[in-house]
């Protein structure tokens, strides 16, 4: 595998499974010194440990994102490990799936804090350290909520589209210091919160509603925010990539058309 991120230092958010963990594995496998970041401190340290028993130089760390003196901590145990982070990715967030007459005030603030509060916190503290470098890279995460109206998503889809807004402010006022910030919007990915959340008829209309007509993998969101951090990426920021097999580019598909007769 190439080395991409040799020398460079990485904090990752929400990496204790899903799609942070498959980042971190692969970010650490490309070089970089990795801070493995997670509300779950246990899952964390399992998966720092695997990673360092494969040969990658990480650790791992507690941290709850809605938690500002929690965020700086993580920033701080990266300084004190490695030094200032040259590469950000804010994948830690929570879901919902509740009508929209039907979602409480709690399910609306725990989006809110979680997924807005939570990447812009990151983001901030990131963004002072990677000032003081004069350069580096910010990955927020979004969703294909916040592009498209899906069915019970409405305090997901605030704060998903939340996520992109602010990822386009990041973006314009980072630049003059060199610092690059993009959003991944993934569709439906096979991870554990998903199969725990999604029943067969669920399922059954992702596949049909996706274009390449399955689900994706972690390591396929991976791919697609490690390109954004890289050197590969370095004429692109404020842009938000959906990784969901077309599903957010596809209309109405008819297997049979009635062709217009000659």
């Amino acid at each position: 595998m190439s080395q991409r991120f040799a020398r460079k230092i990485a904090v990752v958010t929400g990496a204790g499974t899903g799609i942070g963990e498959a980042i971190a594995r692969r970010i650490a496998a490309e070089g970089a010194r990795v801070v493995v970041s997670d509300r779950d401190g246990r899952s964390a340290r399992a998966v720092a440990d695997d990673i360092a028993r494969t040969g990658g130089d990480c650790v791992a760390c507690e941290a709850d994102v809605r938690d500002a003196a929690r965020v700086e901590a993580l920033f701080e145990l990266t300084r004190k490990q490695y030094g200032r982070a040259h590469i950000v990715l804010n994948n830690a967030g929570v879901g919902s799936q509740e009508r929209f007459v039907e979602t409480s005030m709690q399910t609306l603030q725990l989006m809110l804090q979680t997924n807005v509060v939570g990447t812009f916190l990151c983001a901030q503290a990131a963004a002072r350290d990677m000032i003081e470098l004069g350069a580096g890279a910010i990955v927020n995460f979004s969703s294909h909520s916040g592009l498209l109206g899906s069915t019970g998503r409405a305090a997901y889809a605030a704060s998903k589209g939340g996520i992109i807004a602010m990822t386009r402010v990041m973006a314009v006022e980072l630049a003059a210091h060199g610092i690059r910030v993009n959003a991944v919007a993934p569709g439906p990915i096979d991870v554990p919160r998903s199969r725990a959340q999604h029943n067969e008829e669920r399922r059954s209309a992702w596949q049909r509603a996706v274009p390449l007509a399955r689900y994706g993998a972690p390591e396929e969101v991976a791919a697609a925010a490690l390109f954004l951090a890289s050197d590969d990426a370095s004429y692109i920021t404020g842009q938000t990539i959906s990784v969901d097999g077309g599903f957010t580019a596809a209309g109405l598909r008819v297997e049979n058309l009635k062709l217009k007769s000659e």
